[in-house]
């Protein structure tokens, strides 16, 4: 997809404005915000915008010159050649740089996962997944903080839920979620069979409270003691809480704090943030075809990946995409390689869409 030369320069020009707007200093409160926002977006797209314009005008001139010294006409078809084979790989770069993007992709995330079928191994095999995320945050500079985790006996977690706060976490985790499943022998299994668990991974853009608007007559809150696995108190004072949304039937219970306060911001942080995933879904049910095509329909109930022990391999089923390094990809530090395959898997079927 050539994206022609005046297109590009109003790409250009508009930058240009925002940066002015904002060296002006006469911005303030939500105009400043605003106009700050805009040119974060618009940036990367007029870099490369610019980068494009500067080699198809080298190029130009290059192919008009007409010099009759051998040396320098050699120089010159030299530099042709090279801006020939550069400017596709840039046109595409811009190509990809102008795809419509998630309103949505900027944002921090709710990370949540559960055990699913495998009993106890699953839960374990949740923990994996946990420790995953974790860690590749850490290499990416996000914060992580653990929201709620309901614990199993052995070391697993039968459900956790996370906040990951840093630039552009949802763009990059949003197509983790779907069905995990893990092929290993368990540590509880005594003859050696290899046994198939699964756990789910949600990733949630996180809620602001602009987005979603929740009544206080739309909400049953109940407070009770806070305990933990097995039945033993974590403390004694009622501090535990859990929210119901009686329109949608929404539940949310959270312990971990010892504050009844903290205990409740956390569970409206978490609703509010579901309640916001359900409203993107009707938006985007009239996209549920096209979305079809794409890398992943974030259904998840769709099985998305294996992590495969005895050949030490990990496969995503969406992509066709298999690595044998294992212990890399639950270390975090291999995960972006497959995060990154299927970013890439997406803007391709997307550009494709749009007739490139």
């Amino acid at each position: 997809m050539s994206i022609p030369d005046e297109r590009l320069a109003q790409l250009g020009a508009r930058f240009a404005e925002l940066e002015a707007r904002l060296a002006s200093g006469t911005l303030e409160g939500e105009a400043f915000v605003a106009a700050s926002r805009d040119y974060a977006e618009l940036e990367p797209v007029a870099r490369v915008a610019e980068e494009v314009r500067t080699m198809r005008g080298e190029l130009a001139e290059l192919e008009a010159l007409n010099d009759s010294d051998p040396e320098m006409k050699a120089l010159a078809e030299e530099e042709v050649a090279r801006l020939r084979s550069a400017l596709p790989e840039a046109e595409h770069r811009l190509a990809v740089a102008m795809l419509p993007r998630d309103s949505a992709d900027s944002r921090p995330a709710m990370l949540e996962i559960r055990a699913g079928t495998g009993g106890d191994e699953a839960a374990l095999f949740a923990a994996d997944l946990y420790r995953m995320y974790e860690r590749y945050a850490a290499e990416r500079g996000w914060r992580v903080e653990m929201i709620s985790a309901n614990a199993s006996d052995i070391g697993g977690f039968k459900e956790v839920v996370a906040h990951i706060a840093g630039t552009g976490v949802f763009a990059k985790l949003k197509f983790e979620s779907g069905v995990h499943r893990v092929q290993r022998v368990p540590v509880t299994e005594s003859g050696g069979r290899i046994h198939t668990s699964a756990a789910t991974v949600a990733v949630l853009p996180e809620a602001e409270e602009v987005d979603v608007q929740i009544e206080d007559k739309d909400l049953k809150i109940d407070i009770y003691r806070a305990s933990g696995a097995g039945g033993q108190h974590v403390n004694t004072t009622d501090s535990a809480v859990r929210i119901t949304h009686l329109p949608t039937g929404l539940v949310v219970i959270q312990q971990d704090e010892r504050s009844q306060h903290k205990n409740r911001a956390k569970a409206m942080q978490v609703l509010r943030t579901r309640l916001f995933d359900l409203k993107r879904a009707e938006a985007h049910g009239a996209e549920a075809e096209a979305r079809k095509a794409m890398v992943g329909s974030g259904d998840r109930s769709e099985r998305i990946r294996t992590y495969n022990f005895p050949q030490g391999r990990v496969t995503d089923h969406r992509i066709g995409l298999t690595l044998h390094k294992l212990p890399e990809v639950l270390e975090g530090h291999g995960l972006g390689e497959l995060i990154d395959a299927l970013i890439a898997e997406d803007e391709a079927k997307r550009l494709a869409a749009m007739g490139e």
